[in-house]
């Protein structure tokens, strides 16, 4: 990777996105420029950061030099984007910008930043532990070369799908607010276990070790989800009196309908 590459937004996820390229040498910090919203942060990242990158706050004096970076890594909360805004000449013409920010559509990006080819990418918070997964989309006129270099910069901390952007948006409600749904379905699984006289520690950490088994056996043995379930579930037992209770409760439809309600309100922000 031999492009100079701006961050506007150095948060958790623009760091968990640069740092494994830093680790493994596919990237030299001197050619990574940070632009950053705050004095605190700018502070912070200077004095716990373990790469010393090329950082500015805002509007400050040196900051233009963000704009003549060829590839851009736009990573600031959607309601920021108001205040992100590209001088009327670039150093490089039809620079790259690559947009993390959830719900902002390609059409939106090409309008405010007319002197660059967009690219718009949803990612998840696993990806700050490598476990990410991360959606594409590719915006016009770019070119095979730019696509790969595109995908090396996320290919080291999540795995990569490639969409029309009409299907970001349910990739979004899946992986991107999954992870809360999840955490919320551990949450009540451990009370579940708390209410039958469990520690706290004890049954979450029963929960998550049954999900990632559940998960590792169903990938390994290729069973469908219907399958395990069957095997799992007898005349009279215990798991089908647990189901009923799910079935009854309309528990399918709400996970159904809450990941529906998650896709259409990212269209709202579009």
């Amino acid at each position: 990777m031999t492009s100079k590459i701006a961050v506007i937004g150095f948060g958790n996820i623009a760091k968990a996105i640069i740092t494994p390229l830093f680790d493994k040498k596919l990237l030299d910090p001197r050619d990574v420029y940070c632009l950053v919203n705050t004095k605190k942060s700018l502070e912070n990242i200077r004095k716990n950061y373990e790469y010393d990158i090329n950082i500015f706050q805002g509007n400050a004096k040196g900051s233009e030099v963000i704009w003549d970076c060829q590839v851009k890594l736009l990573s600031v909360k959607p309601q920021q984007l108001k205040n992100i805004v590209e001088p009327e000449k670039n150093k490089y013409d039809r620079n790259l910008l690559v947009s993390i920010l959830a719900g902002v559509s390609l059409e939106k990006l090409i309008k405010r930043f007319p002197n660059h080819k967009c690219i718009r990418v949803v990612t998840n918070i696993p990806i700050t532990i490598g476990k990410g997964s991360t959606g594409i989309a590719w915006g016009d006129e770019i070119t095979e070369d730019q696509k790969q270099f595109v995908k090396r910069l996320f290919e080291n901390s999540s795995k990569i799908y490639e969409f029309s952007e009409d299907l970001l948006d349910i990739f979004l409600a899946l992986t991107s607010s999954g992870p809360a749904i999840i955490a919320l379905i551990i949450e009540a699984l451990s009370d579940g276990g708390l209410s039958g006289g469990l520690q706290k520690k004890l049954s979450e950490e029963l929960v998550m070790e049954m999900i990632l088994g559940t998960v590792s056996l169903i990938k390994e043995t290729n069973l469908t989800t219907a399958e395990l379930k069957n095997m799992v579930t007898s005349p009279g037992g215990t798991t089908i009196s647990a189901l009923r209770v799910l079935e009854n409760r309309s528990l399918r439809s709400a996970l159904i309908e809450a990941v529906v309600s998650a896709s259409n309100r990212s269209k709202e922000f579009r």
